[in-house]
Parts: structure tokens; sequence; C-alpha cells
């Protein structure tokens, strides 16, 4: 018998809010943006925006630290987490207005159309919203739908609209993700029910579990490959978390849904958001206080592959056994999991520098640019110079091809010129910053790198290499400092391997930054060695060995200045160059300092 037709006025009226989305997507985001800050505490309102919207740029950049190092910050991108919840949300609130059953898939449908350009049209949106269209397009034919064929119709249709999605370490992650769920949460959930015994919400439990577990397992090894860090933790945080997340989900976009109507109050709706969002960050910050949350590891291409091999493996096997055996068997074949992966973090990937750390100061004409080659581990580069300077090149002399972090200190073209040049052309797992303009963080995220918003207090890592933020603190970024002078607002980073450090200054001078690191080796002159009459009392604090100046030849602003080579001159500190001296070079290793300039 033929299937009944759906009503003509439905059909019209889910195109239509399909375009209104489309056309008017930008203001629809404005007003829940809004709406999803009133009535709620500021971290929680910001959380809510990462939740939703993705909109994590606001977020403080401690409660950021903590979800990163916890393995909770995919909460706050929008991903295909986002768009299956929408749906789990929408069909029981439809069919208590009486919308049969076929009228609601397609209304749901319509619903996916308006909130993927709302949310962004990020490729891990994109894929979930194909893969959640299929799933309801074979559900209105009367059909089961295949999941694993909507996955491949999915990357077929993304990759068709965008090519270069398939190089967006969200998309990779995503997919992953829904991969692992597949084929890995039905045989977890049978072992985990034998553990917890059955009744509805023993079972419910059991499949919110496997699910995480699976997903976790998944994504593991692409995260260790793409980031060269992985949280100890994650499996902890996300299954604490586990209870809050849907339901924090459902209350921010019922709030942002409100929010569209003019004076429709939403702060109750925010209010009970704000406990749930309050309880997943406590979360974080337990999850991400041990020193050991995060694992700083180097996988490489083969360390990959046998990642994936022996997860592959290991799941194969677990389908054939009985679902009593599982139940027993389980804690032993994860153990065996994270045995047999932990291995490979070491395997595979491009030669490292000789030994030690590699610091070469660029000259990149007038602009700062520091790059970092750590043993084993990736390359770290921070500040890039103006734009058109060649620093790809620069990059291919010292045989980095891709970059585990770009560092820009601040928002000023011989700062980030250089590092958006290399966006889409060198591969960067991590953009961090400070403040910078949405039109860089937007091309970051487009090339498949990570944002990362960092303050004082904030560390990044890459194998023995700590890069510590003294300066700004967070308190200091706020919405106002964009009306500020930039310069006394760049990050100032100590880098430290081993015994070894060295003070990168950007362009904060010392008369107007307080700082006090103790003695370090090397000293990166604020400013390109502009007038600093804070220069003397630093150098009292820190001591430098050696000083080193990025300044371009030639260049119209007289740097570096008289003053500042005279104040140098008093208090011994050898200075090196750019401008006179090139490309200043330091080999740092178990023997101590070389320096080649």
């Amino acid at each position: 018998m033929a299937s009944p037709s759906l009503p003509v006025p439905v059909v019209v009226g889910i195109v239509l809010l399909a375009v209104l989305a489309l056309t008017h997507s930008g203001e629809i985001r404005q007003r829940a943006s809004e709406g999803l800050g009133r009535g709620a505490p500021p971290r929680e309102a910001e959380l809510a925006r990462g939740f939703v919207l993705g909109e994590d740029e606001d977020v403080d950049v401690r409660t950021k630290e903590d979800f990163r190092r916890s393995g909770l910050s995919h909460l706050l991108a929008v991903s295909g987490e986002n768009v299956t919840l929408l749906a789990l949300l929408a069909m029981p609130l439809l069919g208590a207005f009486g919308v049969p059953l076929r009228e609601r898939l397609l209304w749901i449908l319509g619903l996916i159309a308006v909130y993927v350009p709302v949310a962004g049209a990020g490729p891990s949106v994109q894929r979930a919203a194909v893969m959640g269209a299929a799933g309801l397009l074979a559900t209105l034919r009367g059909r089961r739908a295949s999941r694993l064929y909507a996955l491949v119709l999915a990357a077929l249709v993304t990759l068709a609209v965008a090519p270069a999605a398939a190089a967006d370490v969200g998309w990779q992650l995503s997919f992953a993700a829904v991969l692992g769920i597949l084929l890995l949460a039905a045989p977890l959930a049978r072992a985990i029910g034998g553990w917890l015994g059955s009744g509805p919400w023993r079972r419910a439990l059991a499949e919110g579990l496997a699910v995480t577990i699976a997903a976790t397992l998944a994504t593991a090894p692409l995260i260790a490959f793409h980031f060269e860090e992985l949280s100890t933790t994650t499996l902890v945080a996300n299954v604490l978390a586990l209870p809050a997340v849907a339901p924090a989900m459902w209350l921010g976009m019922l709030s942002a849904a409100a929010s569209q109507v003019p004076g429709l109050p939403v702060e109750v709706l925010n209010g009970f958001d704000a406990l749930l969002l309050a309880y997943i960050a406590q979360i974080a910050s337990w999850c991400a206080a041990p020193e050991w949350a995060e694992l700083h590891v180097h996988l490489g291409g083969s360390g990959l592959l046998l990642s994936y091999l022996t997860l592959g493996g290991l799941t194969l096997a677990g389908l054939r056994l009985p679902r009593r055996v599982l139940a027993i068997g389980a804690p032993a074949l994860a153990l065996a999991t994270a045995v047999l992966l932990l291995p490979s973090f070491t395997a595979g990937g491009t030669p490292p520098p000789p030994a030690g750390l590699r610091v070469t100061v660029l000259d990149i004409g007038q602009g700062d640019a520091i790059l970092l080659q750590p043993a084993r581990a990736p390359a770290v580069l921070v500040d890039g110079g103006p734009p058109g300077d060649g620093l790809q090149r620069k990059l291919d002399d010292a045989a980095v091809d891709r970059l585990g972090a770009a560092v820009i200190t601040h928002d000023q073209a011989d700062h980030a010129g250089g590092v958006e040049d290399l966006l889409g052309a060198v591969p960067v797992s991590t953009l961090v910053y400070g403040r910078l303009d949405r039109r860089v963080l937007a091309a970051a995220r487009a090339a498949g790198a990570v944002t990362r918003k960092v303050a004082a207090g904030s560390e990044i890592r890459s194998g023995g290499l700590g890069l510590q933020v003294l300066w700004p603190p967070p308190e200091l970024q706020g919405p106002t400092a964009a009306a500020v002078d930039p310069n006394p607002l760049g990050l100032v980073i100590e880098a430290r391997w081993r015994s070894f450090t060295m003070l990168l200054t950007a362009d904060a001078e010392a008369a107007t930054v307080p700082l006090d690191p103790g003695p370090v080796d090397v000293l990166k002159v604020a400013h390109h060695g502009s007038e600093d009459p804070g220069l003397g009392e630093l150098l009292d604090r820190v001591q430098p060995k050696l000083a080193v100046i990025s300044v371009g030849a030639v260049n119209p602003y007289g740097h570096p200045t008289a003053s500042t080579l005279g104040t140098l001159a008093r208090h011994g500190v050898p200075t090196l160059r750019t401008d006179r001296d090139g490309d200043v070079s330091i080999e740092v290793d178990g023997g101590g300092m070389r320096v080649d300039g």
C-alpha cells in the first residue's frame, strides 16, 4: 500500500524555514547568543554559548584549560552530538502538540537545516546534519536506516561540497567518534549491562557509558597524532559529566530558540542550565588538576596505523565472544587496549632534531619569529613576522613540515602576518593567542587548527618543552582590551627545556609590564629593541647570559635604539641582532648552550 503523502503546507513551511535560516543566520545567532547570557553567571553564560553555538572565544582561560586537560573540550565545539540531541529534543515536543510521526520527522529535517548555518556550518556539523537527514529520510520511507550507510553518505556529500574538509581535524575526529560508536557501543553496552544487571535505568546507564567509552577509544589515536597530547583523565571526566551534558544542551537549545521571540523570558531556563554547566565545569577542574592529567606523546603515521589496527583487532575479537565472557573480560580488554596502544605513542613520525632543543630567532624582517624545535616533539613557532617575508621557506630550511603550535603574541601584522600566511600551507595543530581578529581565527579553523586562547598561568607543551605564559592576566583580556595599545598586552612567555630558560617578551616593554621570572639564560629583547626605561631593572632581575634582538635591517623606526643597546652594554650582556647577524640559532643539550649567529 502506498505511503500517505505529506501535506503541501508542511513542506512549504519547512522550505521557508530553511531559507529564512540561511538568509538571516547571523541575526538568529546573535539573538541566541544574547539570550543564552540572560540570568546566568558570566562563566556559565559563556559555557552555554560554547555548548550550543560553538562560541568559545570568551570562555575564561582557566576554564578552557580545564576542559582541554580533562578531555572535555569537545563540549565547547558544535559537533554531531548537538544535531543528535536537537532531534531527540524536538521529537517528543512535536509529539506533545499532536504532530504525526511522519510530519515530525520532516520538521526535524527543517530544524537541522536551520541549526547548521546558525551553528557556523563547520565540517563536523555538516557531517552530522547529512547523517541525521539520511537517517530521517530512510525512516520517512518506512525502512530502518543503515547507520553505516548514512555515515558513508555523509562522507561523500561533505567531501563533494568541500573536498578540503577531509583535512579538518574536527571532521576526522567526528567521523572517528561516530564509527567507534557504531562498532563498539553495542558490545560494550552488553558487557557493562552484564555488570550492572537488568532494569530500565541500568540499561540506559550502560548505553550511555558504552557510547562514551567507544567515542573516547576511537578518537584517542587521532588526538595523540594531531596534538601530541592525550588526556589521561578523559574517560573519567566524560563518564562523570555524562548525566549533565544532554540536559545542559537541551536547556541551552530551548533558551536559544525562545530568544528569537522578543520579550520572552529565558532567565529560568538559563538558571537551571547554569547549575548543570557549573557541575560540568567542576568535573573538568577536578580532572585537570593532577600534573599527570595530560600525557605528551609522539605517535607518528605508523603509530596511528598500529593503534587503529590494534583497536580493530580487539573489536573483532570482542564481537565473537559470548555475552557472559564479555561481561567478565571487558576490564581486561580495556586494559589490553591501553597497554597495546601506549607503545605506539613513540612510533613513527619525522626524525627529530639531533638532540635537546634548538631555538632559532629567525631573520624575518621588522617583526618577531622564534622557532623552537624540541627533540622528539613537534616544533613550536612563536610569532611569524610580517606577511610575505618568506616564513615558509625558513621553515623548509629548518626541516619543519608541520607545527605542533603557532603562538601569536598579539594581533599586529609584524607578529601575526607570517602565521596567517602559513595557514593552509603548513599543517598547524593548534593556534595559540591572547587576542586575535575573528577573521584569522576562522581561517585557522578552516585550515584544521584548534584555536586556544591563553593568558597568565596557561602552559603550552611539546614533548619536554614547556612554554609558560607569564603575562597578561585574564582580567586584562576582556572586551575593553580592543581599545588599548596591544603592545603591553602581548603574551610574555618563558620557554623552558630542562634547566634552560628563555624569556620571550613580544612587544611588552619592561617599563609597562611587571615581570620577575628569576634568572634566565636568554632574553628576547622587547619590541625590536625600542626605547625601554624599565630594561635596566629587568636585566638586574633576570641576569641573562645572552640577549637577542629581532629587528629588520634599515627599518624606519630607528630600532634598536641607542639607549637600549647602551643599557645592555652597561649590564655586560652579549647581544645578537637579526639585522646584522641573520638567524640566531641556539642549541641546547646536556652539555649546555651553544650559539650560532
